[in-house]
Parts: C-alpha cells; structure tokens; sequence
C-alpha cells in the first residue's frame, strides 16, 4: 500500500503541521506502509489563489515507478486540493486570517483595502466549501476546529486529537522554572507570562522559540526588571527541548484560540502540568483544570495565582504531570493510523 501525506509550506518554516506530517509517515512505515510526505505550495498572503490552482493540478495517481498509490492524507490549506478517490483529510485549519483571524486582518485596513480581502474571503471560503465536500472522510484536529468547519460550511468531521511526536520524552526533575515553547508570537502570548511573573517571586521561567515578538517580549523582560529570572534562550535543538521538559516544574502554553499545539502533549509525555487559558482552544481541551493543569482566565492576576501554587508545591506538580501522562498515553500513533486507513 502507498499513501501520500501532504501538507502545505514555505521555505525556512517549520510548523507543528510539518511535526506531525513527519510523525505520521514514521507510524505508517513501521505499519509496513509505503509512505512520504509530499509538500504543496502556501505562498505568500495574497498568492493564495496560485496555491490552490498548482495544488489541484498536481498529480498523486501515480508514484515514480508508476504503481498506484492507494490513499492521499492531507493536513491543512491548500493541500486538501489534491485530487483522489481515496483522500482523507486530518484538518489542521484553514487559512485562519480569512476564518477566526478575520477581524485581525481587517481593522487595520483601509478601505480599499477591506474590500479586496473581502473578495478574498468570499473566494477563499467558496473553494474550502468545495474541496473539503469533496474528500472521502474528514477528521479534525480537535474539537476546537470541528466546531469552526460546522461553523463555517457545515461540516460534519470526527475528532482526532495527535499523539506527541516520538521522542525520548522523560521527567528528571520539577526544577524551579516554568518553560514556554512556541513560536514568539502576540497569538502564543508569551507577555503574559512574563507579566505574570512579575508578579510571583522565587520562580523563573524560560521561554524557547524564535518569532515577531521576540524584540518586544526582550524589552518586556528588561522593563519588569526580571533579567536574572526570565531567559529568551531562542530556537532549541530536540536535546535541549527534552530537556528542559524534564526539569521545569510547570509548562506554561495559553494562545488565543491554537488548533491543538504540541506542547501540550509532550509536556503530559514529560509528566508536566499544562497552565493554559480557558480560549486557548485545543490546549484548554485536554487539560483538566487542577487535575493536569490549570486552565485560567486570560489575565495576569490569574496567571500569577496559579504560578504561587506550583511555586509553593512541588508535590502539586507532581500529581498533576503524572495525571497528565496518564491522559496523554492514550493517544498514540499506531490507534491514529488505525483511524485514517479505516475505509468506510
């Protein structure tokens, strides 16, 4: 059997959708399947139109020997244009500025400006209605983007949440930091985090990832005065990723409305407690308030509350990270390839 994972991209970027491309066609050769991962064009904002068309006109009938290939997994825009009879797609999400980031895009606008997105938007939502009726079964990444498709379309999708990519996930100890993952980004909300702290002495924090925000969140960090307590370490290798996992007490990851992150999986995988918010959207799905982590108001004070309670009880941290181990060893990839070959 071959099967083709495609999934959407730019030069220089590496995304979580590119993760769990990777991580699928991994569990599928272990399955005894023929598979790679095949990736189509984004382009830059406002090319978007080029995407679809080259992503629609590209040929997976056919492998490079000319046998047959049985199945197509796409994962985000535009690569569920692909054309075939067996295609399945694992929504990551869409093109979010035209969808839950719209009111983003648009207020800067002028209004020249507002007009064309909005023909945009018409378009753009008029060719995702089409292609994504068209495919044989579609999955959502989680809950948060199923209801987005029945929101915007009225597609119905089943819940399929990713397991943490394979690595050598393992818990050390519940140091005195909290970490933070993720592209440095106002979405993630990194400053908030930082605010926070602030606000709690005797913990630090270290927050890994490269981005636009990266200047601003520096300049944070130095105006509350907490150079000795809050590093920007910037891009981490997977070594230092894993480690860091292992030692911190707490993982802090609350973006405004994320699809799902990986974060949240590998800090469970790490026997770590998630503080996330109550619209982080993925995130807040799968962490049970005080029993893997805490899911809180978007707002400093709240954030600092709860930091106080893992800085004052190790023990708390503890139970929470083996709870969300627990609730993490349940997914895994070899149960998620069961339910993307499933015909039917």
């Amino acid at each position: 059997m071959k099967v083709v994972v495609a999934t959407s991209d730019v030069p220089f970027a590496r995304g979580g959708h590119r993760v769990i491309a990777e991580s699928l066609v991994q569990a599928l050769l272990e399955r005894g399947v023929e598979a790679t991962v095949l990736y189509t064009p984004q382009n830059r904002f406002g090319r978007q139109a080029a995407a679809y068309l080259a992503t629609w006109l590209t040929d997976v009938g056919r492998a490079v020997d000319g046998a047959r290939i049985d199945q197509v997994i796409t994962l985000r825009f535009p690569a569920y244009a692909l054309r075939h009879e067996r295609h399945v797609c694992w929504l990551l999400h869409r093109m979010r500025e035209y969808y839950d980031l719209w009111p983003d895009l648009l207020g800067p606008l002028g209004p020249a400006g507002r007009v064309k997105e909005r023909v945009r938007r018409l378009l753009i939502h008029a060719a995702d209605r089409y292609l994504l009726r068209r495919v044989t079964r579609l999955f959502a990444l989680s809950a948060t983007v199923q209801a987005e498709l029945r929101r915007w379309g009225s597609h119905e999708s089943e819940v399929l949440y990713p397991p943490p990519p394979p690595r050598a996930y393992r818990c050390e100890a519940y140091d005195g930091f909290v970490f933070a993952p993720s592209r440095l980004h106002p979405l993630k909300r990194q400053d908030l985090l930082v605010e926070a702290l602030a606000r709690t002495p005797g913990l630090d924090a270290v927050i890994a990832g490269e981005g636009e925000a990266a200047e601003s969140l520096a300049a944070l960090v130095r105006e509350r005065g907490l150079e000795g307590r809050c590093r920007l370490v910037g891009r981490v290798n997977d070594e230092e990723l894993l480690g860091y996992y292992a030692r911190c007490r707490a993982v802090f990851f609350a973006p405004r409305r994320e699809d799902f992150g990986f974060v949240t999986a590998e800090a469970f995988a790490s026997g770590k407690p998630v503080i996330t918010c109550t619209d982080s959207g993925g995130a807040a799905e799968i962490v049970e308030d005080r029993r893997s982590g805490f899911v809180v108001d978007p707002e400093v004070g709240a954030l600092a509350g709860v930091l106080a309670a893992v800085r004052e009880d190790r023990g708390l941290a503890e139970r929470l990270g083996t709870s969300g181990r627990a609730r993490v060893s349940a997914l895994t990839w070899d149960r998620t390839v069961d339910r993307l070959l499933q015909r039917g």
